[in-house]
């Protein structure tokens, strides 16, 4: 029993980083993530880290608000597990092994991480519809996509991937379970 839920016998506190370019599904996938985590009875919190580290000005040396972002996963991640979760579930971009090991750190419990693979025609394909309307927005977010898609793929820190092309949010998400070798501890309270 965790606060006061059933879980799998020897269940651990671990977290799960969800990463992949721009558009290709982390938040959505992360949600679902969380959805078959609570519909296990598994006590868990979802994360998304872009809010984490949504301020303005970002600091110089600091484009994306890194430093901000850890020093909020630290306290939302240590109050989510003092509150009883087990499993830690995070929607973002690492883009080196440093900020997977701070990540790490601040998370506080053992990480995996995941990378969504999409096609970049699919994925810009989701972001012409995410940002209809919105000229520069879609031009940043179609550039940003190859870049970072092309960054992701030299850095390879994610310990696996899941093709996320042409499988609906829920298979991808329970593929992403299976991977991360957490589908022990989903079971009925």
């Amino acid at each position: 029993m965790v606060g006061g839920v059933a879980v799998a016998k020897g269940a651990y506190r671990s977290a799960l980083l969800i990463t992949g370019t721009v558009g290709a599904g982390k938040t959505t996938v992360a949600e679902m993530v969380g959805d078959l985590l609570g519909e296990a009875g598994v006590p868990h919190a979802v994360i998304d880290l872009d809010w984490l580290r949504r301020a303005w000005p970002s600091p110089a040396g600091d484009r994306f608000n890194f430093a901000v972002e850890r020093l909020n996963v630290r306290a939302v991640a240590r109050n989510y597990l003092d509150a009883g979760a087990v499993r830690i579930v995070l929607a973002g971009v690492i883009e080196t092994q440093p900020q997977r090991e701070r990540l790490l750190d601040a998370v506080g419990v053992p990480l995996a991480v995941c990378r969504l693979r999409l096609d970049l025609p699919v994925v810009r394909s989701r972001l012409a519809r995410r940002h209809k309307g919105e000229d520069a927005a879609l031009r940043w977010h179609l550039d940003r996509s190859g870049e970072l898609d092309a960054i992701l793929e030299a850095a390879a820190v994610e310990d696996f991937t899941v093709d996320a092309n042409d499988l609906s949010i829920p298979l991808v998400a329970a593929e992403v379970i299976r991977a991360a070798g957490w589908e022990g501890i989903l079971q009925a309270p």
